[in-house]
């Protein structure tokens, strides 16, 4: 299980895992420079690495006591 996926490496197939604006990215990495258009390099967070963010510590429990 990854953390983090380069844009080069995502599409919309991996809209669960990096969200829509993240997948939006890696298709124009992978579709638009062929065109001549340079998309900057990066990186996304999946949504497995924030879930066990959010198991450390207990940090889920405590956001969800704060907001209530």
């Amino acid at each position: 299980m990854t953390n983090i996926l380069r844009f080069d490496e995502i599409g919309m197939g991996d809209l669960a895992r990096v969200g829509g604006k993240n997948a939006s990215l890696g298709e124009m990495v992978s579709h638009l420079a062929s065109a001549g258009i340079r998309v900057p390099p990066g990186f996304a967070t999946t949504s497995d690495a924030f879930g066990r963010f959010l198991s450390h510590g207990d940090l889920a429990a405590r956001i969800r006591d704060a907001v209530e």
